[in-house]
């Protein structure tokens, strides 16, 4: 049993009164006369015992009601193992006030966003903690601090609290802020989270949420108090994210811009528009298109953008409407456009027919018609190889190679010349077919030095072998960047394996087969880099009558398709060039330089919406990578990165918010039981809930109602007592 205001205690002291009226007003007993005396005497004992049993049931009734007002007023409550080390009101705390600092708490709700209404309640907060405590004010950012000088750091630095970009979980922050309270030396301590209970700063399945249980549990002497400061049913519109197919684009062909549009609440059309910025910084409007939503549905969002001339493109994609949280309204991206890639495909006779699927998979001729075509392929014979001037190309494909011998014994091995081509920065891809064989000139005389592994033999599969492509899920590499976040839903099983080449010591593994074998492999070579393929892609398009290898070569093969297009992109080295960036990831920007793109210094120029005085100072390039690197990519925007002056290099690239920043589906109490356990905080809204539970927490169950109560019950007993003792006989 604890007390509000021990002070008052001392008027249980007054119970000596009733005891004073009790002697002095004790009441005599009657006389009566009676003839026969032994009646008198027993009558007489009767009414002795009597007085005196309703005397003390009258004493002690009137002393309880004078200890239990003076228990009243002191203020009892009830204490919780689970609430901490208690005392009263006043006594110092170790306070720890963390603040939810994601792009979320932009949203905005009775002309308040959620960060400016937590900073009102964090300051109204901050003056009722008791003097002499220790107070410390954290953030989402991975800064750690310590506690603060005094409350006026404390205020002037919850004054200055902004949205960032990149907030860390909530999660971490609330774990970082047990371990700092855990260190102060005051017998109390207590961390209050300012936040908008969204389910994206509270992830149940985190190892950041398995350390905080952990922490807590530990900490049973700490109470934490979490101050929702969101809105019940938020209603909003927002971006996923933007993903230009592709970002490195040949001149003349189209560009793809995909996005999804997502609900949360009441669902509705919005408009969605398409601008391309000049380097001037003008806007032209390139598309726009009305989109409906269902409620907390998501809807995809795809524009196709042609005519587009050699250089560095930028853009956006943003809402016409603008609605409570504007940090997801609008997504921007950047675009390079380039001549289109010259390839060299080898086959053998008849060459044509080979390289056939290859040609129209990467480079349709409906495009190359048009002049839309990424790549521009000369298809040669692999005898042909040998003399051919490979500098001109930008990558080579062997599809389905025989035994590479040079043509006379004097004459440079082929092998040595593609592992010369591949080690000065190029790409080379390799596509085993039935015309390969384990012999020297696949596992010697330099073949060795290119190829991810020696062939081993053929192999078959079992009638009851269902084999296909098996890509392992969310993939980082390049080469699957058209089925990243699709893999489950990719038909690979519609496209059986029949038969493929099995390797020796195989480095590399990109992709596999259901059978765990390898299908991918990638070695780098120098600066460039080879792939090569166990099963070919040239079957079909030969048409012998000759069993196929696979299947993978049919005219209703998309996903093959898709798949060599990767390939090509990466080999000729667009496909690991990246221009579009996630806020936490941009920390260092790559660009790949042409040679007569290297200058002393690139200057940096941020986007209109950093901060007046903010810039980054020049870079100088990496010369021997051929690369820039930008640091301190910070701001969501486009970024433009030039040299040269007039004439000279014009790059960019683009940042953006992650999308789950900016999720505002709030989490459920079960879900904050299951975080936290059920009992181990305690959850406030408004300032007088607040007051309640920090109340509860310090000092325990406020038991004035109950004792109030118990007083009103025995003063009304102690009446009913006084009157019948009292009245006249």
């Amino acid at each position: 049993m604890n007390f509000l205001h021990s002070a008052f205690l001392y008027g249980t002291l007054l119970v000596a009164i009733p005891i004073a009226l009790h002697l002095i007003m004790r009441q005599k007993p009657r006389w009566f006369e009676f003839p026969a005396l032994r009646f008198v005497q027993r009558k007489h004992e009767i009414n002795r015992r009597r007085m005196r049993l309703q005397h003390w049931i009258l004493l002690i009734l009137r002393m309880l009601v004078i200890a239990l007002l003076a228990m009243a007023l002191a203020g009892p409550s009830l204490t919780f193992s689970d609430g901490g080390v208690f005392g009263s009101q006043e006594e110092p705390v170790a306070a720890v006030l963390v603040f939810d600092a994601s792009p979320r708490m932009q949203y905005r709700h009775d002309n308040k966003t959620r960060l400016e209404t937590a900073q009102e309640m964090g300051l109204w907060l901050l003056a009722q903690l008791p003097q002499q405590s220790e107070i410390a004010v954290l953030d989402t950012r991975s800064a750690h601090e310590g506690f603060l000088a005094n409350p006026g750091a404390a205020e002037d630095r919850m004054r200055r609290l902004e949205t960032i970009t990149n907030s860390h979980p909530l999660v971490a922050a609330v774990d970082e802020a047990i371990l700092l309270a855990g260190r102060s030396e005051l017998a109390r301590k207590e961390v209050y989270v300012f936040t908008d209970l969204s389910q994206s700063a509270w992830p149940p399945d985190s190892s950041a949420a398995a350390q905080l249980q952990d922490r807590i549990a530990a900490a049973s002497d700490m109470g934490v108090f979490l101050i929702d400061v969101g809105v019940e049913k938020p209603r909003n519109f927002g971006f996923g994210r933007v993903v230009p197919l592709p970002e490195i684009l040949s001149e003349k062909s189209p560009l793809r811009l995909e996005t999804t549009l997502s609900c949360v609440g009441e669902g509705g059309e919005r408009t969605v528009e398409l601008f391309l910025i000049d380097r001037e910084g003008r806007r032209e409007k390139r598309g726009q298109q009305t989109v409906s939503v269902e409620p907390d549905q998501s809807v995809p969002v795809v524009f196709s953008v042609t005519g587009l001339e050699k250089g560095t493109h930028q853009g956006i994609v943003r809402l016409l409407e603008q609605d409570n949280l504007p940090a997801d309204d609008v997504r921007y991206f950047t675009v390079d456009v380039k001549q289109a890639w010259h390839i060299l495909v080898a086959a053998p006779e008849p060459a044509a027919y080979y390289a056939k699927f290859l040609t129209q998979a990467i480079a349709p001729q409906r495009y190359r018609r048009s002049g839309r075509a990424r790549y521009q392929c000369d298809v040669i014979t692999l005898e042909e190889l040998s003399d051919w001037r490979l500098g001109a190309y930008s990558a080579v494909c062997l599809v389905d190679p025989t035994p590479l011998a040079p043509k006379t014994p004097e004459a440079p091995s082929v092998w040595r010349r593609l592992t010369e081509y591949a080690a000065a920065g190029n790409g080379v891809a390799i596509f085993l077919g039935h015309n390969a064989a384990p012999a020297v000139e696949f596992n010697a005389g330099g073949a060795d030095e290119l190829l991810p592994g020696r062939l081993a033999t053929v192999v078959r599969r079992r009638n009851d072998d269902p084999l296909a492509l098996a890509p392992r899920k969310n993939h980082p590499h390049p080469v699957l960047a058209s089925f990243r976040g699709r893999q489950e839903s990719v038909p690979w099983n519609l496209f059986p394996i029949f038969r493929y080449w099995q390797l020796e010591d195989p480095s590399g593994t990109m992709v596999a087969m259901t059978n765990g074998s390898p299908a991918i492999l990638e070695r780098p070579v120098g600066k460039g880099r080879v792939l090569m393929m166990t099963t070919p892609i040239s079957d079909r398009a030969m048409q012998t009558g000759r069993d196929p290898w696979n299947l993978l070569a049919i005219s209703e093969a998309v996903p093959t398709f898709l798949l060599l297009n990767d390939m090509m992109a990466y080999l000729v080295g667009s496909g690991n060039q990246r221009l579009n960036y996630t806020a936490g990831a941009a920390d260092n920007v790559e660009l790949t330089l042409e040679i007569d793109e290297i200058y002393d210094r690139y200057a940096v120029t941020l986007p209109e919406q950093a901060p007046d005085g903010t810039d980054i100072p020049p870079v100088p390039p990496d010369r021997q990578r051929q690369t820039v690197t930008v640091s301190g990519a910070d701001w969501i925007g486009s970024y433009r990165v030039e040299a040269g002056g007039t004439g000279g290099l014009r790059r960019g690239f683009s940042v953006n918010l992650d999308p789950r920043q900016t999720q505002l589906r709030r989490t459920t109490s079960e879900q904050l039981d299951e975080l936290f356990e059920s009992g181990k905080y305690h959850l406030a809204r408004t300032k007088e809930d607040i007051s309640a539970v920090v109340r509860r927490g310090r000092v325990g169950r406020n038991l004035f109602p109950l004792v109030m109560m118990l007083l009103a019950v025995v003063l009304g007993a102690e009446q009913v007592l006084a009157n019948k003792f009292y009245r006249d006989r």
